[in-house]
């Protein structure tokens, strides 16, 4: 579903590879619904990054079914370019650790200088931190469980 925005509405980008989509993401998503009107969850399609991107908007998709302010797209190219041509005046990321913010915080400037587009770091809540969707493909590519590192369809659906 394509969201139409409105010149004050506050729309955010959420950009990130999302193999798999984790209950980290989805704990940004949720208080990203705290101080946006809407978000976009965008899954980049990085030739050098593994995944179905086909299947990861699906999986999304399923969670944030029937909440009308998320929608679910993928894009190519730079996230500020993306972000311009979907109405958003921000880009939401999620901070896990020391290095997390170094790299966003250098991003953030550049996309800023670039676009003037403002970047919202939120630090992930402590029991979640350690969660990645590294470690989550290595875990289950070894047989383990990973059900309580994936959120369920019935996630958050705040409206």
């Amino acid at each position: 579903m394509t969201h139409i925005s409105t010149p004050t509405e506050r729309i955010a980008v959420f950009p990130g590879s999302f193999n798999p989509f984790t209950v980290g993401h989805a704990d940004i998503v949720a208080r990203g619904l705290e101080l946006f009107d809407h978000i976009v969850i965008a899954v980049g399609i990085n030739p050098s990054k593994p995944g179905n991107h086909t299947d990861a908007v699906g999986a999304i998709s399923k969670i944030y079914a029937g909440n009308t302010r998320v929608s679910v797209r993928t894009y190519e190219g730079l996230t500020v370019d993306f972000a311009r041509a979907v109405g958003a005046r921000f880009i939401l990321r999620g901070v896990r650790s020391v290095k997390d913010f170094e790299y966003e915080r250098d991003m953030a400037q550049i996309n800023s200088q670039l676009s003037g587009i403002e970047s919202v770091l939120l630090l992930s809540r402590p029991e979640l931190s350690a969660i990645s969707s590294s470690i989550v493909r290595e875990l289950e590519r070894f047989g383990h469980d990973v059900s309580n590192f994936l959120p369920s369809n019935n996630s958050d659906k705040q409206e």
